[in-house]
């Protein structure tokens, strides 16, 4: 469910395959970011990661790594 329902959830805020939604909390976020870091986006920041995610999706160690934790996490609670 998390590898659907977080990239569901992260383009909801804005972060899409086209880029950034006008008038998103995305694009607040960028705009924040670009204000503190004098006026681009830093590269490995937030925004990056999450628009990244919201482009292309999880690469192929992400998901591993994501169903190893919440596999484990899953079991444990059960």
């Amino acid at each position: 469910v998390a590898l659907v329902g977080i990239p569901a959830c992260i383009g909801a805020l804005g972060f899409t395959g086209a880029g950034i939604a006008a008038g998103s909390i995305a694009a607040k976020m960028m705009s924040a970011a670009a204000i503190a870091n004098g006026g681009g986006v830093a590269a490995g920041s937030t925004v990056a990661v999450l628009q990244s995610i919201g482009a292309a999706g999880f690469s192929v160690g992400a998901k591993i790594g994501l169903t190893s934790a919440l596999g484990s996490a899953g079991a444990a609670a059960g």
